[in-house]
């Protein structure tokens, strides 16, 4: 045991008295946050070039009061009433007729486009106002380069809608002001659940949900896990390679057994691990307190974090230090690496479904499969649903068991291929060896 804590801190100080350590952990949070960061500072960073919007219009009047409106806008609610100054783009509206051979036309309105001679063009059908049996009549078409994303598209659905129903409330003759309040949305506010205040004993009131908290610390929650594996584990496969290429294995195992030298690697990255998470972990709760923002902390899930990130680290630490162990050079070590960091990457990519429906059948088993438990159902535990408890627990007993057998599978290979050179790393090669030893 001693000879494998010699081996943990050797690998723990060499990782933490580098300047890649240093410049790690404070490029991490600068990505985890950077986004975030970047649509806060350019929220108010709105183009102030003038639209020039062509609109061919069939229903005969909705294009007119779209240029109407558009020239309202442009004279009192572009600019700040204070100061003076412009705070949104000018828009100019302008009709122009349709065309005999209308296809032609619009490629032409879409050549203007692109060469940045207008902005968009709008096709109003010509049963928008009183929609009759063919639904292409009744359609506003907006066409830009990128008009999903396009404020004033749903500039021109607001404005053309709010005419449309002007126009369809006096044919029906009724007087307009005294259904004002008919057509007044009032939308439904996110709110969480009453519970028992755990100090006075009485009935705590539901406080209105935040997506801080129901996306933002789920994120959070499985980015920290994702780059503490990134960081410890991930490296552990070109490290032992290097170690083995460079004769520095046999070195030491000549005072170490391969056990004992594999476990001085996987151990020594998990300290790096906890170091660097505690101080990430230490520095969000002060800065969140300090913000005011205590409540939203989720200190349940604190525990539930640390050890799934050690059976993680565990997990993937033998896994890759035992391929690293087959590997002979740098070519073997890249061809290997993508295909074992698979399991590691596909969390990522349903972390939205989980997080949208955490109680879902996609949600509750992936969690459940032993490589994806870890940041999965930190995840769920994280978002503002009730996990059952059951399911938790399961889950963690489960990575318990897989990451037991990927220790001791992972033991065998790196005892068999760590003085091996030679041989190219072969999925049925390395099975034999971790059948047989």
């Amino acid at each position: 045991m001693n000879k494998v804590w010699t081996l943990i801190k050797r690998e723990y100080r060499a990782a933490v008295k580098t300047k890649g350590f240093i410049i790690g952990l404070v490029l991490l949070p600068i990505m985890m946050g950077g986004t975030f960061a970047i649509i806060l500072l350019t929220e108010d960073n709105v183009d102030l070039k003038s639209k020039t919007v062509l609109v061919v219009d069939e229903s005969g009047s909705v294009g007119q009061f779209l240029v109407n409106t558009a020239k309202d806008r442009n004279q009192n609610f572009i600019t700040d009433k204070e100061t003076g100054e412009k705070i949104q783009p000018e828009y100019f509206f302008t009709l122009v007729d349709k065309e005999t051979d209308f296809d032609a036309q619009k490629l032409t309105l879409s050549d203007k486009v692109r060469d940045r001679e207008i902005h968009a063009f709008v096709h109003i059908g010509p049963d928008v106002i009183h929609q009759g049996d063919d639904p292409e009549g009744s359609r506003i078409l907006y066409y830009a380069e990128n008009s999903t994303m396009d404020p004033i598209k749903n500039w021109v659905s607001g404005n053309a809608n709010s005419y449309i129903r002007q126009v369809r409330v006096k044919a029906l003759g009724i007087d307009e002001a005294s259904v004002q309040n008919l057509f007044q949305r009032i939308n439904a506010e996110g709110m969480g659940l009453l519970s028992i205040d755990s100090k006075t004993g009485g009935v705590k009131d539901a406080k209105k949900s935040s997506e801080l908290e129901s996306v933002l610390i789920p994120y959070v929650m499985l980015m920290l896990i994702f780059m503490m594996i990134m960081m410890s584990a991930i490296p552990l496969l070109t490290a032992v390679m290097e170690e083995k290429s460079e004769r520095i294995a046999e070195v030491l195992l000549g005072s170490v057994t391969p056990t004992q030298f594999m476990l001085g690697k996987v151990l020594g990255g998990l300290a790096v691990a906890l170091t660097t998470a505690s101080i990430y972990v230490l520095g969000a709760v002060f800065t969140i307190s300090k913000l005011d923002y205590g409540e939203l902390i989720p200190y349940y899930i604190l525990p539930w974090f640390f050890v799934y990130l050690i059976l993680a680290v565990v997990l993937y630490g033998t896994i890759m230090a035992a391929l690293g162990s087959s590997c002979n050079d740098s070519k073997d070590a890249q061809a290997i690496q993508f295909p074992a960091m698979i399991p590691i990457m596909i969390p990522m990519f349903v972390l939205l479904p989980v997080i949208k429906d955490p109680l879902g059948d996609l949600a509750t088993w992936m969690s459940l499969f032993p490589p994806f438990t870890p940041m999965l159902m930190l995840v769920r535990q994280a978002t503002p649903v009730t996990i059952p408890m059951w399911q938790p627990i399961v889950g963690l007993i489960g990575v318990f068991l897989f990451t037991a057998m990927s220790v001791w599978a992972g033991g065998r290979l790196f005892r068999s291929c760590i003085i091996m050179v030679g041989k190219r790393p072969k999925i049925g090669t390395m099975i034999k060896y971790i059948i047989k030893g």
